[in-house]
């Protein structure tokens, strides 16, 4: 039922378009003036980008998803251990704090194993020993807490399987690119990761899907760099086209300690971050585009978007930053980031702008965690492994599934068709010209965002959850 949902939603989009060019260009044009696309009932967008987790991981067992292949309860899946003993299988895991693995490009392509998705516990056996933290994408849990076949379910997770039943759960949505979390982040703002042989010259950006230039808070690795720890992100980012339409954002920093290490355990100690700090959760100042267009401030503390929820100013798109505690990357609590997640929400909901609001829930990369569904192949840099997301409108179908098959380039160009007129991040078109492989937002298996939302219902009341807190742990508003 829920993909035949899709289809009719996706047939209902194509006629438009057929019966659209089937008329004059007068006629078209009188008819776009007449009926406005319903997209444009979202004046706003929030992005909760949290971290390390797969689907399968976090709702491998939620009802009439494409979760954990099962059989009278019990997986059928057996993974093949790293020496020669008895395979393992996926098992429910009720601990708040958990380890993952490795999580880094090489150990996406070893954990997929070419589709057969069954190098979980081979990458594992290959992590960096000794390290400080596993938040080191090189590194994970030992055999002794192996717990990267464990999973999630409604014991661990009410509020996320709350929205996932009364809203849109997508289970078809697939890291944008399969590394770690800096080149999620470019890709995340940008649709590339990259590194740039020459200083404010985009066309000398080189494709580089596990280590782009890096900021000061990985202060290894930095040899290609011409200022080592200050990068310089030359290629085209998303707010270069919204700054030109005059689209409002703002990138929220929540102050805390940073949300990850660098590849040195030595650097994995506590390090202090606000909306000044640069760094791999923070990458957007690094953009010439972002300081040449004088939008460097857009980027502000967390207490921001908290206010401006509360007195109806959110800008047009606004993505979260989660302080250490609270990004769900192994070992922090999966009980902590779903208060935060809970309170960001709740923040939105209780505003006046709910009405016209999307929020996009997801998680940056897999974690090391298993899942079974392999990932399209589209480039050299994705897709990744499945993690989990949704959307949370009140325009959002209720208790829907879509199965389509998405990645993290789906917010990016729901952001263009919304606010931007379909305009690409292409440098083709924009002016800007740079090498990278391919226009994300283009890619034909993308699915659409719009097979998420119903406009033509009226705007659903908010559902304000318990357990949510604020940046400093009180109460959302």
């Amino acid at each position: 039922m829920n993909f035949t949902r899709i289809v009719l939603a996706t047939a209902a989009l194509a006629a438009i378009g057929c019966a659209t060019a089937a008329t004059s260009n007068s006629d078209a044009t009188t008819a776009a003036a007449a009926t406005p696309d319903p997209i444009h009932k979202i004046q706003h967008v929030v992005i909760i980008m949290q971290e390390n987790r797969s689907f399968d991981h976090y709702f491998g067992t939620f009802p009439g998803a494409d979760g954990i292949p099962m059989k009278n309860g019990q997986p059928t899946v057996c993974i093949p251990p790293a020496d020669n003993g008895p395979c393992q299988r996926p098992y429910h895991d009720p601990r708040d704090r958990n380890r993952g693995g490795p999580h880094n490009f090489g150990s996406s392509r070893n954990a997929v194993d070419g589709g057969k998705m069954d190098g979980f516990i081979r990458v594992l056996s290959h992590s960096r020993k000794n390290c400080a933290s596993t938040a080191n994408p090189d590194c994970g849990g030992t055999f002794k807490e192996n717990d990267v076949l464990g999973y999630h379910d409604e014991r661990e997770l009410p509020n996320y399987w709350r929205y996932a039943r009364d809203y849109v759960l997508q289970d078809k949505m697939f890291e944008n690119i399969a590394s770690w979390s800096l080149p999620q982040h470019l890709f995340m703002v940008s649709e590339w990761s990259a590194s740039c042989l020459r200083l404010h010259d985009p066309s000398s950006c080189v494709n580089e899907p596990e280590s782009p230039d890096l900021p000061p808070d990985f202060r290894v690795n930095v040899a290609r760099l011409h200022q080592p720890g200050h990068p310089d992100y030359a290629w085209t980012d998303l707010t270069y086209l919204l700054h030109r339409k005059h689209v409002s954002w703002a990138y929220y920093v929540m102050a805390g300690t940073e949300p990850d290490c660098a590849f040195d355990e030595e650097q994995c100690k506590a390090v202090p971050m606000n909306a000044r700090t640069r760094g791999i959760w923070n990458p957007l100042p690094y953009f010439d585009t972002v300081q040449q267009d004088g939008e460097v401030k857009n980027v502000q503390d967390l207490r921001q978007f908290y206010a401006a929820a509360k007195n109806g100013t959110l800008p047009s798109v606004g993505w979260m930053t989660p302080a250490h505690k609270y990004r769900e990357h192994p070992p922090a609590l999966v009980s902590d980031g779903q208060a935060y997640v809970t309170g960001l929400i709740n923040a939105v909901m209780q505003s006046p702008e709910w009405k016209s609001t999307a929020i996009f829930l997801s998680w940056d990369d897999w974690g090391g965690f298993y899942d079974h569904v392999a990932p399209p192949a589209v480039d050299g840099n994705g897709y990744g492994i499945r993690v989990p997301a949704m959307v949370i409108s009140p325009y959002a179908r209720k208790g829907f599934i879509d199965h389509q098959i998405l990645s993290h380039d789906a917010y990016v160009k729901f952001i263009e068709d919304d606010f931007l007129g379909g305009e690409r991040i292409d440098p083709r078109t924009n002016g800007r010209p740079d090498p990278r492989p391919d226009v994300r937002e283009d890619e034909k298996i993308l699915g659409d965002l719009r097979a998420d939302f119903d406009f033509s219902q009226p705007p659903r009341a908010p559902e304000v959850l318990p357990g949510g807190f604020t940046w400093n742990g009180q109460p959302a508003l």
